[in-house]
């Protein structure tokens, strides 16, 4: 984790010193003709995998200057998937499945959000590179959706909630064979509503006026009013809840595409 976090403080500082020598070499620049940007992105993040969620992004140019640099109403929506940090794929090597061993839910969370956005560095007509500062909050929809897990026993096979799994069996004998489809359990899934807020640069690397793409990096915190169960503790001494976190903390990346007008 500590790592991850080193790799998301370099790159943010690489790209804010890149910004910064743009920013230098020249200060004219056609952004304030465009009054609105639209994005879509992917996003990766410390609570997730490789590929963490999807995001929708709007910004619209204000009348009024904040310090003398352009500033935008932001908004934005995105979905993601909160891991927890002891989920581990694992294999059964008699049928090469696999599956996440204790895990019993997953979270995902959907977040609108409110802010602003202020033009920190501005770029030359059709190069370099514009960077942003973001500062956002909102609240936080968690969908908590049970895993399933595949058994059998003999020559038959269904798909069980995890949390009738103890260990690699069910009650009945049943053994594991791999994970459930993605979608089972979505309608026994339970809501839980938090807060969010998240503060970010925002780099834009197009290399057409109309067009744009770059890189959001910044950190994010979010509470949940309790305990979310994603794996639980299952020493007989101690609450299943052990381990599992209502507040949340993250650094994460989103690369953007999509269009100015």
């Amino acid at each position: 984790m500590r790592t991850l976090y080193r790799l998301f403080g370099l790159a943010l500082g690489g790209l804010l010193v890149a910004g910064q020598a743009v920013n230098a070499q020249s200060t004219d620049s056609d952004d304030e003709s465009y009054h609105t940007i639209t994005t879509f992105g992917i996003t990766t993040n410390t609570n997730s995998g490789i590929i963490g969620g999807f995001s929708y992004r709007r910004s619209k140019l204000l009348a009024g200057k904040l310090m003398g640099m352009p500033q935008y109403r932001y908004l934005s929506i995105e979905i993601v998937n909160v891991k927890h940090p002891k989920e581990i794929q694992s294999s059964l090597n008699s049928v090469g499945s696999r599956y996440i061993d204790g895990k019993e839910n997953y979270l995902f969370v959907l977040r609108p959000q409110y802010g602003r956005e202020v033009k920190l560095f501005q770029r030359s007509s059709d190069e370099g590179i514009a960077v942003s500062g973001i500062i956002a909050a909102g609240p936080s929809l968690g969908i908590i959706k049970p895993y399933y897990l595949e058994v059998s026993y003999g020559n038959s096979s269904r798909t069980v909630p995890a949390s009738q799994v103890n260990g690699f069996a069910t009650a009945t004998g049943e053994t594991v064979t791999g994970a459930g489809g993605f979608f089972q359990g979505l309608d026994q899934s339970k809501l839980t509503v938090g807060l969010n807020v998240k503060a970010a640069l925002n780099f834009e690397l197009s290399a057409f006026r109309a067009n744009t793409t770059g890189v959001e990096i910044g950190f994010l915190a979010e509470m949940f009013p309790n305990k979310i169960v994603i794996i639980p503790n299952r020493s007989p001494n101690g609450n299943r809840e052990d381990g599992n976190r209502s507040f949340f903390t993250s650094a994460y990346l989103t690369l953007f595409f999509g269009s100015k007008k």
